[in-house]
């Protein structure tokens, strides 16, 4: 089991900077992956970012562009998405997820644990 609590969202205006962290608890030495994934109202949920926590191999959605930036802290069971140059269409919950094996990272349904999500607003 694993539990996961995401933190750092908020309101900033566009081309301004946010720091989402998840912090990891319960089985973490067993992680194989975490990923970031974002819903806007109305839309599907969508792939941002993906790390391993064993060698911290990286995965980002096209349109972040550069923007984004995943790392991990495995002493701390957490992992983190920098996000710069923000744009309204950033406006998000933005969702942390993990399991102990993933074959596509990019797909929601591969992930069996979920933070419960964080708001990002941005601001034009």
């Amino acid at each position: 089991q694993l539990q996961l609590i995401e933190s750092g969202g908020g309101l900033v205006q566009a081309g301004d900077s946010l720091r989402l962290e998840c912090a990891a608890s319960g089985q973490t030495a067993n992680i194989f992956i975490m990923g970031w994934f974002r819903q806007a109202p109305g839309k599907e949920r969508e792939f941002v970012a993906s790390i391993t926590r064993s060698g911290g191999s990286t995965a980002y959605a096209e349109f972040v562009e550069g923007r984004f930036t995943s790392s991990r802290d495995n002493a701390k069971n957490a992992v983190y998405l920098q996000m710069n140059s923000l744009k309204p269409e950033d406006t998000a919950v933005y969702y942390c997820a993990a399991d102990f094996s993933v074959r596509r990272s990019q797909f929601p349904n591969e992930y069996k644990y979920w933070g419960q999500g964080t708001q990002v607003t941005v601001s034009s």
